[in-house]
């Protein structure tokens, strides 16, 4: 039987404006959820999902909160203690036992654990004070600058895919546990593995909360749950000791290996008595991730003076360099104590399915919760974990720092557990000029030293991008060019983030916007609301992109064949990018797009998952190009047309661990129901995570009736190694924005 209770109270929770205030009415709270939530409930506001409702909450930005719960108290005996835990409270707080203030906070990541046993009462009330949210002063309306002076996640101050609705509240698992007096806390295991990785050497240590004569035992077990290591001894007030492990099994991501965990449990006796008096039970994977210097690196710069090179960016995990395919993580729902593990499972479990060995969780969004970290480690996803900092100046003021190293180190502690952990980095765009952030900001000093001191053993890098990496573009065409040209053209060691926008499926669009705001999508209604219109760049009709649409097939006639031509253009777009990144390892290690998911409905966006968690056409696209495996072709343009010699170079990308004999590749251009071209390639043995460039396909084009070519590749035996490229094809006669499509690759 554990030692531990856990008792849920039921909460209610009031507002006011004034600080002041003493009467407040009082709604029944969900916890962990959301004041604005419980409110809205209460006020029978429309879901902020739908149409423009998200605006009704504005007002709430300058609330002060106050949750509150009444409880007996429990039945304890002299050797038990009560304690309030709560995992998160968003964001500036204060907490009252009977009146008596017994804790207050700023900091939202930084769990709370009170010993109140001495404060309770036969009958009890507990209070918990919630300050407006943080808006830098003289920070313009309505800006996600106003995010700046705090370390609360920016996103939620309004993003070209996030609306303004900031959470406040409790967002985490929170209770009163019964415990006995002497448990243990702050438990750690570090570990070293040899260089030829053939033994681990493991210490683990711990402390104990009330001094007192225990007795320890550690057991390591493997994945079939039999004992490996074992150690029993006496303490006193802290736990140390050192043990080896021969041969162990390694951690893998998922397409590399087996992501092997074992189970480590540590357990704390009573000396005299032998009662049990706590445990602690965790995975631990054991693997080694570092980043290091791509291929061809240190070339660059080539002329002098030499100044830095571009940043290590090829990530090595166990000794083998490994390519990185994956997608920017973001919060899946606005309000964060609504997120589940169910929510965390199904859209992971998609992640697998596309074939994604990393998924970047972006600065500007929170630090999941525990469920995605575990779930990681067992599906054998790698994490890029960025501290919550994004496109903006974080100030090196005392005050500032202090909020910060309280939060950082919370977050690193709770964290560096994780076998899924790769990567610490400072916070999204912060080396640019709409951040004005440097090396040289204390706040990137001071996360580095954090992370250096607290978990050496990960990589850690201020910001993305860094030199050599690539933010963009996030358009199918960008100043006059396609996607097909722009990346062919880029010399990256890293895609950090890419786009191309998409129309959310109709399924997803129906349950947000009103039946009369369908077709044809208009600004000023639900589709702008949802990112469709003014985004970012106006002129872009972002995310929708109509003139780019139009551009290439003349005005849409329904909503179905508007969704139809978006799919398109997002799916080859991504396809491309994808596939160029691979093709130009091994200087380039590494492409996740923007972005994977949504925290909630957008009418077109640049995700490849719509909200809740409904992948898109892309999302089809993307996962056959990021197979292991696969047949490949390199394309200049999208538009071809009538008399034009159509080229196709074509390509074996293979990120598999194991060599493959030769393969027979077939290219096939297609019209319709009319092979215009074909040709055999035998590509000879095909070399572990190296790709092979081959022969290319050329055809003059000739007069047909289709608007359509479909390039088929197949490779004999093996046809889930194929691949197919649609294309778009005009007649000479086609004179409607011809001039314009055929300068893009100029």
């Amino acid at each position: 039987m554990e030692p531990k209770k856990k008792i849920y109270p039921e909460w209610s929770v009031g507002y006011t404006s004034d600080e002041k205030a003493t009467s407040l009415k009082f709604f029944p709270a969900t916890v962990p959820g959301a004041t604005q939530l419980d409110i809205a409930r209460a006020m029978k506001y429309g879901d902020y999902r739908q149409s423009d409702n998200y605006m009704l909450y504005k007002w709430m930005e300058d609330c002060y909160f106050i949750y509150r719960t009444r409880f007996h108290s429990p039945e304890i005996s002299r050797e038990e203690q009560v304690r309030f835990v709560s995992k998160g409270i968003d964001y500036r707080f204060e907490i009252k036992l009977n009146d008596k203030v017994i804790w207050s906070q700023e900091g939202m990541f930084t769990p709370v654990d009170i010993d109140v046993t001495g404060e309770i009462q036969d009958e009890n009330t507990l209070e918990i004070k919630i300050w407006p949210v943080p808006k830098k002063e003289g920070a313009e309306q309505d800006n996600r600058i106003q995010a700046s002076d705090s370390v609360k996640p920016a996103v939620s101050y309004g993003w070209d895919w996030h609306p303004r609705l900031i959470p406040s509240g409790i967002w985490d698992e929170t209770y009163l546990e019964i415990s006995p007096k002497t448990i243990l806390d702050d438990t750690l295991i570090e570990y070293r593995l040899s260089d030829n990785y053939e033994t681990v050497d493991i210490q683990v240590s711990a402390t104990i909360s009330s001094p007192a004569a225990t007795i320890y035992e550690w057991r390591l077990y493997d994945y079939n749950g039999d004992e490996v290591l074992h150690t029993r001894d006496e303490s006193y007030d802290h736990i140390i000791f050192s043990e080896r492990l021969e041969n162990p099994h390694l951690w893998w991501c998922h397409d590399q290996g087996v992501p092997y965990l074992y189970r480590s449990e540590i357990t704390l006796f009573c000396k005299d008595s032998g009662e049990l008096l706590d445990r602690k039970i965790q995975a631990v994977g054991f693997r080694r991730v570092r980043l290091i210097m791509n291929e061809g690196a240190w070339r660059e710069p080539s002329g002098f003076p030499k100044g830095p090179s571009v940043a290590p960016a090829q990530i090595e995990l166990n000794g083998r360099k490994i390519f990185a395919k994956g997608s920017n993580w973001v919060n899946p729902e606005i309000f964060p104590g609504t997120i589940t593990e169910k929510r965390y499972e199904e859209l992971l479990s998609l992640a697998i399915q596309a074939h994604f060995n990393m998924l970047r969780s972006w600065g500007g969004g929170i630090i999941n919760k525990e469920a995605f970290f575990e779930l990681c480690d067992r599906m054998g996803i790698l994490v890029w974990q960025e501290f919550p900092l994004a496109c903006n100046c974080y100030p090196d003021t005392s005050r500032y720092l202090k909020v910060l190293e309280q939060e950082a180190t919370s977050i690193i502690r709770r964290l560096r557990k994780h076998a899924c952990l790769a990567i610490w980095c400072g916070g999204n765009e912060l080396f640019n000029n709409w951040s004005g952030m440097t090396s040289q900001s204390l706040p990137l000093r001071l996360l580095d030293s954090l992370c250096l001191r607290l978990d050496p053993e990960t990589p850690f890098i201020p910001t993305s991008p860094m030199p050599g990496m690539g933010h963009g573009p996030y358009m199918f065409r960008w100043e006059g060019k396609e996607i097909y040209t722009l990346i062919e053209k880029a010399h990256c060691t890293a895609y950090t983030e890419f786009g191309i926008p998409g129309v959310s499926p109709r399924s997803v669009l129906e349950t947000f916007i009103p039946r009369e705001e369908l077709f044809p999508p208009k600004p000023g209604t639900s589709w702008e609301w949802h990112h469709a219109f003014g985004a970012w760049e106006a002129d872009f009709g972002t995310w929708l992109c109509p003139n780019l649409l139009n551009d290439y097939w003349g005005e849409a006639h329904s909503l179905d064949e508007l969704i139809a031509r978006s799919e398109l253009l997002q799916s080859e777009g991504y396809k491309t990018i994808y596939e160029e990144a691979r093709r130009q390892k091994p200087y380039c290690s590494m492409a996740l797009n923007w972005c994977f998911n949504e925290p909630w409905p957008t009418a077109a966006n640049n995700s490849i998952v719509a909200y809740p968690a409904i992948p898109k056409k892309a999302f089809e696209a993307v996962a056959d190009s990021c197979r292991p495996l696969c047949a490949s072709a390199r394309l200049s343009k999208f538009t071809w047309f009538e008399g034009e010699y159509f080229e196709a170079e074509l390509w074996i990308l293979n990120d598999c661990v194991t060599d493959k004999e030769s393969l027979k590749v077939t290219a096939e251009l297609w019209a319709v129901d009319q092979k215009l071209s074909s040709l055999l390639w035998e590509t000879g043995k095909v070399k572990s995570q190296t790709n092979i460039r081959g022969i290319t396909l050329r055809q003059q084009l000739p007069a047909i009736e289709t608007d359509k070519l479909h390039l088929r590749l197949s490779v004999e035996n093996f046809p889930e190694y194929n691949s197919d490229y649609t294309l778009i094809y005009r007649r000479k006669s086609f004179t409607a924005f011809r001039t314009h499509v055929m300068n893009l690759t100029e």
